[in-house]
């Protein structure tokens, strides 16, 4: 069993950053993909980034594309996502996912294995 904890939520002002954490138990988090999800109010779970096991291989949606970068320490067992240039429009609740045993990056929610409690971004104007 793999148990994720997001922290690093909170209130913002647009423009600003913020960086969330995902700590993995586990210790075979080095071949966990992982990724990044949000999911605001009457809207779907959006996948925001993944990385791959070996870090290699990164991809972003469209909407936070040169805006937020995800990052994967495997001798912490930590994933990061690190947000940039906010928006009222990110306002959600962040997920971070893993993917036990897969190579690449998963971008459907479906494939993912393990999910973490969520975390609160809000963004104000």
């Amino acid at each position: 069993q793999v148990q994720l904890v997001e922290s690093g939520g909170g209130l913002v002002q647009a423009g600003g950053s913020l960086r969330l954490s995902c700590a993995a138990s586990g210790r075979a988090f080095s071949r966990y993909a992982m990724g990044w999800f949000r999911q605001a109010p009457g809207k779907e779970r959006e996948f925001l980034a993944g990385v791959s096991w070996s870090g290699g291989y990164i991809y972003y949606s469209d909407s936070v594309k040169g805006r937020f970068t995800i990052s994967k320490d495997n001798a912490k067992n930590t994933v990061y996502l690190q947000m940039n240039s906010l928006k009222p429009e990110d306002t959600a609740v962040y997920y971070c996912a893993a993917d036990i045993n897969n190579p690449g990056v998963p971008r459907r929610s479906t494939l993912y294995d393990y999910w973490g409690q969520g975390t609160q971004v809000t963004v104000s104007s």
